[in-house]
């Protein structure tokens, strides 16, 4: 396991980390969640990823349990949460001073500074807020965001690698991603149809099976066919290789996983081995596949 620096901060994180969105108290039995941390952890994995809103709050029990039986020191482990979708009522829902103490910045501070939290960072935030929340902080004497978590794989790329590096040069905040396998469209699964079982399947995710059936679907699965090839060339699997590709962004601190049995945890975590031989005419190869690599203003001012 490759280990990084969360954004500029001091805490090491896993270059991988193993996330329970879909997964845990909901797709999966609670001995299945057992078996992929535990796996997770004896792989090197040292940050698991929840939220308060999964499962309706199952997931962040279901990891808690799961910590607690096994008897890993605390210390020894990253665990990121995340709130807004609280509960039902208004005041439950949002980050609102009777939800979370006060503004943002205020509780997430006062969070800290309680030792209920050691960092705090962003999810699905744009750049001009997170520079906003900088600011705040900065001008109020409080604590920073350390990173912003955001959707980054091959069909989805300009944020991860246009305006958060931006943020990190001037703010130091880190990129942790999420979605590698862009709902598990690029494990080749969705080839033109939805297998019974699969996250497409699922009940509440309707938008997702209409994605893979779409025009756009159909376009993405025939580069799919072609990055397969490169796949095989290099001797690992089409998940392996969208992995590998996107922890070839060094300002990526850690991509997080998704997986629902053991096979396809280990699967997934071999993409470490794969890193080193995405040469530069490689990821060339594969940007001409995608055609999509996002340009910066500098690139054009250049």
């Amino acid at each position: 396991m490759k280990y990084r620096n969360l954004g500029k901060s001091g805490l090491r994180v896993s270059c991988l980390g193993l996330g329970t969105w879909v997964t845990f108290g909901g797709q999966i039995t609670d001995e299945m969640a057992e078996q992929l941390m535990t796996l997770a952890y004896e792989n090197g994995i040292n940050l698991f990823d929840t939220a308060e809103v999964y499962a309706a709050g199952k997931a962040e029990v279901v990891l808690g349990n799961i910590i607690k039986k096994k008897g890993w020191r605390r210390s020894s482990l990253v665990i990121t949460t995340k709130i807004f979708w609280g509960g039902k009522a208004e005041t439950e829902r949002g980050l609102s001073r009777k939800h979370i103490i006060e503004e943002t910045v205020r509780a997430m501070t006062h969070v800290i500074n309680q030792g209920m939290a050691m960092y705090w960072g962003t999810s699905r935030w744009s750049p001009m807020e997170i520079m906003e929340a900088y600011s705040v902080a900065r001008q109020f004497n409080q604590i920073p965001p350390i990173c912003e978590q955001a959707e980054y794989h091959m069909f989805q790329r300009e944020k991860v690698e246009v305006q958060l590096p931006e943020l990190f040069h001037k703010i130091g905040v880190g990129a942790m991603t999420w979605s590698p396998l862009a709902c598990g469209i690029i494990s080749g699964k969705y080839d033109g149809r939805v297998p019974p079982y699969s996250r497409a399947s699922l009940k509440g995710y309707q938008w997702l099976k209409d994605k893979i059936l779409s025009e756009e679907g159909r376009r993405q699965q025939a580069k799919l066919k072609e990055l397969q090839a490169i796949a095989e060339r290099l001797g690992c699997t089409l998940p392996q290789l969208a992995i590998a590709w996107c922890l070839r962004n060094e300002g990526v601190s850690s991509v997080l996983l998704g997986a629902s049995n053991a096979d396809q945890l280990m699967e997934n975590i071999g993409a470490i081995q794969v890193l080193p031989k995405l040469s530069s005419s490689i990821t060339h190869e594969v940007d001409s596949i995608l055609g999509n690599k996002p340009y910066s203003k500098k690139d054009y001012r250049s």
